[in-house]
């Protein structure tokens, strides 16, 4: 006699633990990348991009985009307040830009993204 050992679980709570383990989207990173913010500047020019491709764009530095996303993460920012930081810290490093190739020698271009977020996140407090 053979015998065959059957969970104890339910199916559909056994189903659901499994899909639990396979890599699936954090909420956070959902929320990032379903909303889309109105961008006037630079190559987004008038087309609706998400904060998650904002925060992921060449106009945000890789220290500033950790920032963000742990800070969010965090619960210290919260989704509105990145979409602020970031299409602020691109419409200023466009800017700058913009205006460093009319006047190669500005120095303003420096620090940019870096002086957005910090004046974003001084009004914030």
């Amino acid at each position: 006699l053979i015998s065959v050992k059957t969970s104890d679980k339910d199916p559909a709570l056994a189903a659901g633990e499994k899909d639990d383990a396979s890599p699936k989207e954090e909420p956070w990173e959902t929320a990032l990348k379903t909303t889309v913010v109105d961008m006037e500047a630079g190559e987004f020019r008038g087309h609706k991009v998400s904060v998650w491709d904002l925060l992921h764009s060449k106009y945000i530095p890789e220290e500033n985009r950790k920032e963000l996303l742990e800070l969010y993460r965090a619960g210290e920012l919260t989704l509105e307040q990145v979409k602020t930081v970031v299409s602020t810290i691109v419409t200023k490093a466009e800017a700058a830009r913009a205006e460093q190739t009319a006047d190669v020698s500005s120095p303003r271009a420096e620090g940019t993204a870096a002086e957005a977020e910090e004046n974003i996140c001084l009004q914030e407090d």
